[in-house]
């Protein structure tokens, strides 16, 4: 049957947040509202950023607000904690981009047999991300906010992410369950995509009109059309507290509601596509997805706050996660595009031979038929499940936190203990569920080596002497390159380079840095060792063996 899985039910329910996956959007919606300072940073929207996961509330839901803060401080004040934050958060969204578009690539590899209406849904989060610029335009030239405390803006714009996490849903289980579906195509035709399309042209003509219409700065998404009044709203039993003026909507909270609960689907789809394909690897995307979905439990977690200044570190967390998902969903996308058959032939521009044997074996892969699942629910059960669930846990949210004080207190540590939390539990449940079907819960990428094993030390030592040192050199080049990175970033944030000597904030901070950079790499290693045996034999041959024999056996 197909269901949620235990770990949405978990994530979703077990405690009062949601989010919104989004790409490096709050970057570039707040720097390109700055200055002219900031016009190298404008690269393309991107990030597939963040809960999407990940993902949901927006990137733009979380980092926007510093430009709030930065519009509110003096000249002599520029180097707000708000306004360093965003500076590193920029960095790392900025940094996402890349990987992101590389995922991109990977999972349209054709051998792959992605759906088309799935991969059409992650590719339309670009869209999502180049909607938050001009709403985060309107709300910083406008407003003097940020996108996070204009509502309608805010809530529109979380429509496109929304949609996005239809579409991945939507074609992955088409897929799953429609016998039909390679022969016939799609029974939803191109419907869905011109519903999407309709959706972001809507959002394009409210940016348009809705200033001169009258919309201000704190007007609700969609008219508030659910909210309670006011006096029905402090009459129950329960309230202690009143809303404060950023409060988000009712609409705006069940679009971010359904956005974290139809991203927690797509991960159970994307692992039990796995069985549809009789491709194990696909599991893999659903490990790359938890980082994104933490990205947005960061964005969500601050309006569970109302978005205080006080809890910037979210921008930065949100950020990491962002940088870290997008890198951990492209590596899952190319190993499942290499178990397909991908090799670096296929970036050659020019046309391939069809006889080739790797063309045959894509060939072949690509029409091999799919594991279709039954299932007893329909898509109008499963749209009542999400409406059902959505509408709940939007009223629980934006009225059963008034009830308590943890909302109003700022506290950090309760953000970080939802921030970590609820990814932690719903990665822990997916660690029990590969255990229970496959005996083993989790493993890190492989890359190469021998019988799909993935390279190890025992690989570079066969290189004896060479392969010892070309694997030192690749170590002491990470750690070269970690320190001025690290150092450029404190320096981005604080104004100021870093004295490692005398300061012990200053070097507590460029090793906590380099420690992150440290954590991501690792989960690179096998790239890294790659790049040792590649150097070992110009190791042999110019430092080891000058002008002698190789020692390589």
């Amino acid at each position: 049957m197909f269901s949620i899985s235990s770990a949405a039910v978990a994530a979703a329910v077990m405690l009062p947040t949601c989010a919104a996956f989004a790409p490096a959007a709050s970057y570039l919606t707040n720097n390109v509202m700055k200055s002219a300072l900031v016009a190298p940073n404008n690269m393309i929207p991107a990030e597939l950023v963040t809960e999407v996961p990940a993902a949901l509330l927006s990137a733009a839901d979380v980092a926007t607000t510093t430009a709030t803060t930065a519009a509110a401080s003096s000249s002599t004040n520029l180097l707000s904690f708000s306004d360093q934050g965003q500076n590193l958060a920029g960095i790392f969204f900025q940094a996402s981009l890349l990987p992101y578009l590389g995922f991109l690539y990977f999972l349209s590899f054709r051998a792959n047999r992605t759906p088309n209406l799935g991969n059409f849904g992650w590719q339309y989060l670009l869209l999502f991300v180049l909607g938050t610029i001009p709403s985060g335009i309107i709300t910083k030239s406008v407003y003097g906010q940020s996108l996070a405390n204009t509502d309608w803006l805010h809530g529109g714009a979380e429509a496109l992410l929304t949609m996005t996490n239809i579409l991945i849903v939507l074609g992955f289980r088409e897929a799953m369950t429609n016998p039909s579906f390679q022969e016939s195509g799609s029974k939803y035709g191109n419907t869905p995509k011109f519903i999407a399309g309709g959706i972001a042209l809507a959002f394009a003509v409210a940016c348009a009109l809705g200033t001169k219409i009258g919309f201000e700065g704190h007007s609700a998404f969609l008219f508030g059309i659910g909210n309670l009044p006011a006096d029905t709203v402090t009459s129950l039993p329960f309230v202690m507290h009143s809303e404060p003026d950023n409060a988000l909507s009712i609409p705006t909270w069940a679009i971010h509601c359904s956005s974290v609960i139809e991203f927690l689907f797509a991960m159970d789809i994307t692992w039990k596509f796995a069985e549809t394909t009789g491709n194990e690897k696909w599991k893999g995307l659903t490990w790359g997805m938890l980082p994104l979905h933490a990205s947005g439990i960061c964005a969500c977690t601050y309006h569970f706050f109302y978005n205080p200044s006080s809890l910037q570190f979210l921008v930065e967390l949100q950020a990491f996660f962002t940088l870290l998902g997008n890198i951990t969903v492209a590596i899952a996308a190319y190993r499942i595009a290499a178990s397909n058959g991908w090799s670096f032939r296929e970036l050659n521009p020019f046309p391939k031979s069809e006889a080739s044997p790797e063309g045959i074996a894509i060939d072949e892969a690509m029409a091999l038929p799919y594991n279709v699942v039954e299932t007893s629910e329909s898509e109008l059960q499963l749209a009542a499940k999400l409406a059902a669930l959505t509408i709940v846990s939007s009223y629980i949210i934006k009225y059963g936190e008034l009830a308590f004080d943890l909302p109003f207190s700022e506290n950090g540590i309760a953000a970080g203990a939802i921030v970590f939390g609820i990814p932690a539990i719903t990665g822990f449940l997916y660690y029990n569920r590969g255990k229970e079907e496959s005996g083993e819960g989790f493993s890190l990428p492989s890359f190469g080596g021998k019988d799909g094993e993935g390279l190890s030390m025992a690989d570079v030592k066969k290189f004896g002497v060479s392969g010892t040192v070309a694997y030192v050199l690749t170590e002491l080049a990470f750690w070269a390159v970690a320190f001025p990175v690290a150092s450029t970033a404190l320096y981005q944030t604080t104004g100021h380079w870093p004295d490692v000597f005398n300061d012990n904030g200053d070097r507590a901070a460029v090793l906590a840095f380099i420690f992150g950079a440290a954590n991501i790499a690792r989960l690179l290693v096998p790239l890294r060792l790659g790049a040792a045996l590649a150097l070992a034999p110009w190791v042999d041959a110019n430092i080891i063996n000058r002008g002698g024999a190789s020692d390589q056996e």
